[in-house]
């Protein structure tokens, strides 16, 4: 079995591990960035291809190395990608698997200091109208920045991300002083987080609905700590997927592939 997997998260290196360990297959993980192709060979990918690429590669890659599933396991606000492996696989009739990461389970958390938005830019008004003391935490990485810093003055502005180099030049390209970089190695815990706090004296921090693996918990609680607010963005909804492609964990993954070897 030859399977293609849209990775660069880490559901898609444990997703790599469980794999391997259970299944005779040979795995090709596609990532953005060098960081994430190696974190994939260390997971036990058996070849990566470390940039984005177009539709039209993935196609071509598919078709030519005759893979057998497209699994994607990118960031559940990756939406652009996900749209297009859902096309590629439709295209080519291809078995295809959505892996999803469930949504945060806040049932016994305090979410009081939760702001809902809809989009980055709704994110950045809303700070530039009713969060105006204080400095801000970007902890929801370097391609959503610009659409804060059309709102909010750099000066207050102080992102997370991973230090590569594309992180680092749109930072540049933006005007980001270089000491507001905060170096991201996964995701951090909740002392970690408020010591963010207090060190930049954040009084509100930006974040994804990425999830429970993305450390969605451990901010709202140093946020509640802190008294500071969290500016929620809200996952995107993609239409286009088949429920019935979707997979949330390593059991259902499993009841799909199952159907496959």
């Amino acid at each position: 079995m030859k399977i293609f997997l849209l990775g660069g998260t880490k559901d898609s290196t444990n997703i790599i591990e469980h794999i391997k360990e259970n299944y005779d297959a040979f795995i090709l993980t596609t990532t953005t960035t060098e960081y994430g192709a190696r974190l994939a060979n260390e997971a036990g990918s058996d070849d990566t291809i470390a940039r984005p690429l177009l539709k039209d590669e993935i196609t071509e890659i598919i078709k030519r190395d005759d893979f057998d599933i497209l699994i994607d396991a990118t960031h559940p606000f990756a939406e652009h990608i996900t749209h297009t492996s859902a096309t590629i696989a439709s295209e080519l009739k291809m078995p295809y698997i959505r892996f999803e990461r469930p949504t945060t389970n806040l049932e016994n958390i305090d979410t009081s200091h939760i702001h809902y938005v809809d989009s980055f830019d709704d994110a950045g008004n809303m700070i530039a109208s009713k969060f105006l003391k204080g400095n801000v935490l970007h902890f929801a990485g370097a391609n959503t920045m610009a659409d804060i810093v059309k709102h909010v003055s750099v000066e207050r502005f102080y992102p997370r991300i991973l230090k590569v180099k594309s992180s680092i030049e749109k930072c540049s390209e933006l005007n980001i002083n270089p000491e507001h970089i905060i170096p991201m190695t996964g995701a951090a815990t909740k002392e970690e987080n408020i010591d963010l706090i207090e060190k930049y004296g954040a009084s509100v921090m930006i974040t994804k609905e990425s999830g429970e693996i993305g450390g969605v918990i451990e901010k709202i609680e140093a946020a509640n700590e802190k008294n500071i607010a969290v500016i929620m963005i809200k996952r995107p909804e993609i239409d286009i997927l088949n429920k019935n492609d979707v997979v949330s964990n390593l059991n259902e993954l499993d009841y799909k592939l199952k159907n496959f070897f």
